[in-house]
């Protein structure tokens, strides 16, 4: 796997680039906004690893020129920035991911892990499928049935991560921790409340119903149309 590592920070640079090497992945490095957009737009990378605060050049604007140019390669964001606003605004420009500093190597090791195996299964256009559902993860938009629906930056999040796991149960923990953060308290009730407005918009109006709870572990994106006609077809012979 070919990394590009966009970070100003020499200590952190030399520190990520040796353990990154150490579980055998190449990397190569830029130091500010400017280097790291050119060496994104003509390197042939797997990933990048891109610092918001950079000198020349932030590092949502690197990304917003790499998406505009066409550059697809998945972006993992380091960003010590707090607050919602700034992560919303990177998944919005076309970040895959994003990591809060400080973070332990562990944790940035992984993130790059699941972005890669993400990546190795997400169609060419970007555009997954279930029943008559599109979800374009690259562009962030969503239709059914050939109609545009809205959802809001926590919604999208939530369908994105069950989309791209479809088929599969996604347990609640996963989910609070991929759309509001391991700190958040997963017991609340404000997964269950995103998912009903989840539903009243993607399953409400169409059918056959693709949400699915898995009682007592989370929720699963399927359609199960088949398998009940398979059943009824049973229990009718």
């Amino acid at each position: 796997m070919n990394l590009l590592y966009v970070e100003d920070d020499r200590e952190a640079q030399s520190f990520v680039q040796g353990a990154l090497r150490r579980n055998r992945l190449l990397v190569d490095l830029a130091s500010d906004g400017p280097s790291g957009l050119e060496k994104g737009l003509t390197g042939d990378y797997d990933l990048i690893v891109l610092d918001v605060m950079l000198p020349g050049m932030s590092g949502l604007e690197v990304l917003r020129r790499l998406r505009a140019a066409g550059v697809k390669t998945p972006v993992l964001l380091l960003t010590a920035q707090v607050g919602v606003s700034h992560r919303i605004e990177g998944l919005n420009l076309g970040a895959d991911d994003y990591l809060e500093k400080p973070f332990a190597f562990a944790e940035l090791l992984a993130r790059i892990r699941a972005i890669a195996r993400r990546s190795s299964a997400e169609p060419a256009d970007g555009i997954y499928t279930v029943a008559d559902l599109e979800v374009d993860v690259r562009r962030h938009t969503v239709r059914r049935a050939g109609r545009r629906i809205h959802l809001t930056p926590k919604e999208f999040q939530l369908l994105e991560n069950l989309v791209r796991n479809a088929g599969h149960v996604v347990s609640r923990t996963m989910l609070v921790d991929k759309v509001w953060g391991s700190a958040f308290e997963s017991y609340s009730n404000v997964i269950d409340v995103h998912v009903n407005r989840l539903r009243n918009k993607i399953d409400k109006d169409f059918h056959p119903a693709i949400v699915h709870t898995a009682k007592g572990i989370g929720y699963v994106l399927e359609d199960r149309s088949a398998a009940d006609t398979d059943r009824a077809e049973h229990s009718d012979a």
